[in-house]
């Protein structure tokens, strides 16, 4: 004999109400391609990673192909640390010299990127953890930064090392797993035309995925609630022309420039739409993509 707790019938009604509201969005999405970036607080959390991997396998289990692109800069940094390799920034980007790059290369594309794929497997899902190396998924070339000495005003180029930035995706790889039961989970790591290894920032490397295969959307979890207004306000959605604007008065500044200028990018290439998201919220990703209201900063082409 089974027995089972008695819920409220209003209970019952607010369980039917979320699955009548999703089921649109389901049908909406199946078939379509979400790029993924995974990264901020969500990672360093035990309990956000775990909900995070449940959705990922519902967007599987529903239709939707997601493909997951993580960071990983604090983990690399306490191995330099461990290591003592001494590593410095210059405009949020790691110097990225040859001892530098092997392990960066080991932190992403070894112990993050197949905790992550273990995680969404155990959810339930089937995922696969590579690297841009792999299949040769991600060509990347050096990145270059000029700065102006302000006592000559002389600009230099400033070397960064194996820091790269991708000239060409692609895709064969990733279409090959939509067609299948595989969840990709990919190591922001290029390969250069000499075969070097570069590092890539994960941001940039979930925009040129997401232009590359046409998303329906690109989706970069950070650690805040959105985008900002100057009263801190969330603003729920963002034309590129907005972005701009908002770029020019000093609404949108530090580190979220970067994350819009990777939005604005993949909008610009056949993406959809493009979102900013808090991962410190539970299932985020189901928000967004099952409600009315969604969640974040949404950011869309203007016509």
């Amino acid at each position: 004999m089974k027995t089972r707790v008695l819920q409220k019938p209003d209970e019952w009604l607010k369980t039917v109400a979320t699955l009548s509201e999703a089921l649109p969005y389901m049908r909406e999405f199946a078939g379509e391609t979400f790029v993924i970036k995974y990264g901020g607080h969500a990672m360093g959390d035990a309990a956000l990673g775990r909900k995070f991997a449940e959705d990922v396998v519902l967007l599987k289990q529903v239709g939707i192909n997601p493909i997951i692109v993580h960071g990983g800069g604090p983990q690399i940094g306490k191995m330099l640390e461990r290591l003592k390799i001494q590593s410095e920034f210059v405009d949020g980007l790691r110097v990225t010299d040859a001892a530098t790059v092997e392990i960066v290369e080991m932190v992403l594309a070894g112990s993050i990127n197949k905790q992550l794929a273990a995680d969404i497997t155990a959810a339930g899902g089937m995922a696969v953890g590579i690297s841009g190396k792999d299949g040769g998924l991600i060509e990347a070339r050096k990145v270059r930064r000029t700065m102006r000495d302000p006592d000559s005003n002389i600009e230099k180029i400033l070397d960064l090392g194996f820091v790269g930035e991708p000239v060409r995706i692609n895709p064969t790889i990733l279409q090959e797993f939509a067609d299948s039961d595989i969840i990709p989970v990919i190591a922001p790591i290029g390969l250069g035309a000499n075969g070097e290894t570069f590092n890539i920032n994960a941001d940039t490397v979930a925009g040129a995925l997401a232009a590359a295969l046409a998303a329906a959307k690109l989706m970069i979890l950070t650690d805040v609630a959105g985008v900002l207004n100057k009263d801190k306000e969330l603003i729920s959605e963002l034309s590129t022309r907005d972005v701009a604007t908002l770029m020019k008065d000093g609404t949108i500044h530090g580190g979220m420039i970067p994350k819009l200028e990777t939005c604005v990018h993949a909008l610009e290439n056949d993406c959809a739409a493009a979102h900013i998201l808090d991962g410190r919220l539970p299932h985020v990703l189901l928000l967004e993509t099952f409600t009315t209201y969604g969640a974040g900063t949404m950011v869309f082409k203007e016509e």
